[in-house]
């Protein structure tokens, strides 16, 4: 199966972005399953209404073994973009499909749990925070 990933990337100094996105393509080819047959990095353009901050992406043509892979790179690189290029017709066996779920699920719940320990977390800061305050007017 071959598809074109487009990863977008932020920040500065803008040699620092074209660097980023090499060593992304260059990750992504060593993946298992995943081969990168093409890549195109532009170069950076300072970001609209911003004097600090540049953008850039590369358009990274890989193959991989299956949409499992596929599935995988999103997950992990998340691109902005993705377009499968062929075949044009993709027919999976259930087992494919059920697997190809149980990863999504799986990802999902470990997103969940990250995001209800960070929010957990603050509301502990918050309380310690509301705890300090008083104490701070009490000072002044």
């Amino acid at each position: 199966m071959d598809a074109i990933l487009i990863l977008e990337v932020i920040g500065r100094p803008p040699e620092h972005l074209v660097e980023t996105l090499e060593d992304l393509s260059k990750k992504i080819n060593e993946e298992k399953g995943v081969s990168v047959k093409n890549k195109k990095i532009n170069e950076p353009a300072l970001l609209k209404d911003q004097k600090e901050f540049f953008t850039s992406f590369a358009e990274i043509e890989v193959e991989v073994e299956s949409v499992l892979h596929l599935a995988m790179l999103m997950f992990k690189y998340m691109p902005a973009h993705i377009e499968i290029l062929s075949p044009e017709t993709i027919n999976l066996k259930n087992s494919d499909l059920n697997e190809i779920l149980n990863e999504i699920t799986r990802r999902l719940h470990g997103y969940d749990e990250v995001a209800r320990v960070i929010q957990s977390e603050k509301k502990i800061l918050e309380n310690k925070l509301r705890e300090l305050m008083p104490k701070e007017k009490e000072k002044a």
